[in-house]
């Protein structure tokens, strides 16, 4: 059964670390949600990750009537659904936790910086990440400034400790000048530690707090003053390395216009925000310009650079009654559409809030490293504790070298590397694939994409394009002629909206001769009548013919050769015979083979489910590349196809249209649809949507969730281990703080770079 999707996790682990952890971009597609009676929404500045996720949970636990709690890491809000009389309790309750929530009214979007328009408020800048060293007070300066002074004092404090004749004086100016280096880069760090640990929470900011008071006391002041500052500006490093993957998706909404030329009643054109277009507005859009909503066009015939919600190199041509997508370039000519959305609700909006969403959802990698977490902090710190109180009566340490030890080892008690691993590895997983035009909903199947063994693939609209064509026509009688039978043909089937009347029209479009033929009539399930001169025509299928007693053995012969190739056959015929005959075929992709062959090469095994007959069934498989074609299949013959295929090979994935497909989607391990950019039920049916419909990308998602799951163990291995090393040298006297200091944030910063690479890779 198909794994559900993961929430974040409950499990306290120590990392208090003050940058997002989650990494989810701080956007909604959307305005906020309405307010409704006992549900508020807060913004908590310094909610970041996981840990505080679990501490907030933990401290409302006993709410009164509590119905649900929801978290936005990335926009730092939480939704309360509680009864309104218990909402002031909750605020207290955070209050009394360490947390300091802000209000957020209707209208505002969750806190973060987005706009109702879909753009960003570019004011805001990374800072905005609470690490645990915000100004403190409005005399502190700002950002970078401040630490730098702040690791200059450290220095100072260092040669005053090292180079200064010994003596009251010099030792209280030092002291003094360590404490302003550790005010200017760790007061906000300080306050969060003494929250914490009023709380009993061990996360770094509380280990921080103690190991650096603690070496203060025991008269190592240069070095507390050198790893507080050393620890603000290797925060900011990170955070701000760790905005490359918070930014990557945030920064597709940049990509839409702030305004859009709209066609007035008078028929004048002018300027709007786009905030303030009405859906079934007509806008005008110039070449080279960027779509800036969701609309279809009227007037105007262009090709559309939609790389930025499909992933398609090439542009797609583009007519009267096609879709166009808010940020996709208008790359050739003038056209005007009609408004089918609001910007808050485009296409390229959806899929971010989708993006989003699958990131709060935690991979189990992420699972497993924050339950690790949540054991590992206290047994270090139960470790630093036995070494100050044991070290002194059985080691022959003094007392103050004790201390120290234990201090050292708090600082390597912070998990930070190894909580940060994961998160910033998948969401620079899911931005890659966003890129690309695929919307994977989790990291849970980003993961889990790697242990795909077999996939069974719909037919049409999947392996093939989904549109049937006129791809043969045999002329079998010469008292008419070709220009006669096809202007009869064309007539005939243009008076018909079954789709192979229509692919028949298309395909002989330009021969219409509307005076030629009279007295047009259905024949219900078998094709259409008509009069040429005097003439008695039918156009329809087989059985028609057959009904007529007009279909001889060479007639037959030739069904069966254009049958076995997968065509559906209609033939013209008069009262006594068959004239000609029409072959109409959904042509298989290009791309489609090349995805098959490919998944082969992945050592996947691959299966065609169709609702067609077994002949064109294997037919289509034969040209597709696909031994195991199966015809006939009822949604209920599919899902039992489904069971079949795990038991005989596994993890299983399902590739459909999202609709005449999503029993079987949703009974599979992974469902794939093939999203038609921008089919809204194939987003709810499925857990990956393939936005341009190209089968490799199915494929590409195998080896991106590789190449995920290794870039995974290496930062876990490398987190682990550095950890490991200076736990050893702690133990054995060999570390110092600021060294426990610098690599416990180096790893941060290793793992965070390593992890970034996969935005970097390109497709095959």
């Amino acid at each position: 059964m198909k794994t559900p999707h993961a929430t974040p996790t409950q499990d306290a682990h120590a990392c208090g670390c003050s940058h997002d952890h989650s990494l989810a971009t701080p956007t909604e597609p959307s305005t906020a949600t309405p307010a409704k009676p006992g549900v508020a929404r807060f913004r908590i500045p310094t909610m970041d990750c996981a840990a505080e996720e679990a501490e907030i949970r933990h401290a409302l636990a006993k709410l009164p009537g509590l119905r649900s709690l929801s978290f936005q890491l990335g926009a730092r809000t939480i939704t309360i659904d509680a009864p309104t009389e218990s909402l002031p309790q909750a605020l207290d309750t955070l209050r009394k936790a360490g947390f300091k929530p802000t209000p957020l009214t209707e209208g505002q979007a969750d806190g973060s910086t987005h706009q109702a328009n879909g753009h960003h408020d570019h004011g805001h800048d990374h800072h905005e990440h609470s690490h645990g060293n915000h100004p403190a007070s409005s005399w502190m300066p700002q950002g970078t400034t401040r630490f730098g002074l702040a690791l200059a004092l450290a220095l100072a404090a260092e040669s005053i400790a090292y180079f200064a004749p010994a003596s009251l004086v010099t030792t209280l100016f030092g002291m003094g000048v360590a404490a302003v280096a550790i005010a200017l880069s760790g007061l906000s760090t300080y306050a969060k530690g003494i929250a914490a640990l009023r709380n009993a929470r061990l996360n770094i900011n509380a280990l921080m707090t103690v190991a650096v008071t603690g070496a203060f006391l025991i008269g190592q002041w240069p070095e507390a003053a050198m790893v507080m500052s050393l620890y603000a500006i290797a925060e900011l490093i990170e955070a701000r390395a760790v905005d490359q993957a918070r930014n990557a998706i945030k920064g597709l909404l940049d990509l839409t216009p702030e305004v859009a030329e709209i066609r007035a009643p008078s028929g004048t054109w002018s300027n709007m925000p786009v905030q303030n277009v009405t859906i079934d507005a007509v806008i005008r859009v110039k070449p080279g310009e960027r779509v800036p909503l969701d609309a279809v066009i009227v007037m105007g015939d262009t090709a559309v650079d939609q790389s930025s919600v499909t992933g398609e190199s090439i542009p797609v041509d583009k007519a009267a009654g096609d879709a166009v997508f808010a940020g996709t370039i208008n790359a050739s000519a003038t056209f005007e559409a009609r408004v089918t959305a609001m910007s808050s609700d485009s296409l390229l909006a959806r899929i971010i809030h989708a993006v989003e969403q699958a990131q709060g959802a935690r991979a189990p990698t992420q699972q497993f490293v924050d339950k690790f977490a949540s054991i590992y902090t206290p047994t270090v710190f139960g470790i630093a504790l036995m070494v100050a109180l044991v070290g002194p009566l059985m080691l022959d340490w003094t007392f103050a070298q004790a201390i120290y030890k234990a201090l050292v080892l708090l600082v390597i008690a912070c998990p930070c590397a190894l909580v940060i691993s994961t998160p910033v590895t998948v969401v620079s997983g899911l931005a890659a694939a966003a890129r690309r035009g695929i919307l994977i909903k989790g990291g849970v199947h980003l993961e889990n994409a790697r242990k795909i063994k077999a996939i069974a693939l719909d037919k049409t609209g999947t392996i093939t394009e989904g549109k049937p064509k006129l791809v043969a026509s045999e002329l079998l009688d010469a008292e008419h002629t070709e220009d006669q039978i096809f202007h009869w043909v064309a007539d005939m089937a243009s008076h018909s909206d079954h789709p192979v009347s229509q692919a028949i029209a298309r395909g002989l479009d330009g021969h219409n001769c509307d005076d030629d033929l009279v007295e047009f009539k259905a024949l219900a399930g078998r094709g259409i009548q008509a009069q040429a001169h005097g003439i008695d025509l039918v156009l329809g299928n087989h059985r028609l013919i057959e009904e007529m007693g007009i279909c001889s053995p060479e007639i037959e012969a030739r069904l069966a050769v254009h049958e076995q190739e997968g065509r559906t056959i209609t033939l013209l015929a008069t009262s006594g015979k068959v004239i000609a005959l029409f072959a109409v075929a959904d042509i298989i992709k290009q791309s489609s083979r090349e995805a098959i062959a490919d998944l082969r090469t992945l050592g996947v095994s691959v299966s065609m489910l169709t609702g067609d007959n077994a002949a064109t069934a294997r037919a289509i498989g034969a040209q597709a590349g696909i031994n195991d074609a199966r015809g006939d299949m009822l949604p209920e013959g599919k899902l039992a196809a489904i069971e079949a295929l795990r038991k005989t090979h596994g993890f299983v994935a399902m590739v459909g249209d999202g609709i005449n497909d999503a029993p079987a989607l949703a009974r599979s391990d992974i469902g794939f649809a093939m999203g038609g950019a921008g089919t809204d039920i194939a987003m709810e049916a499925s857990d990956v949507v393939i936005m341009n419909d190209d089968l490799r990308r199915i494929p590409e998602t195998i080896r991106l969730s590789q190449q995920t799951h290794s870039v995974l163990i290496q930062n876990i291995a490398v987190a682990i281990g550095i950890k490991a090393v200076f736990l050893g040298m702690a133990v054995f006297g060999e570390a110092t703080m600021w060294m426990a200091v610098f690599a416990d944030m180096g790893a941060s910063l290793i793992v965070v770079a390593n992890g970034l690479r996969l935005m970097r890779v390109r497709k095959d």
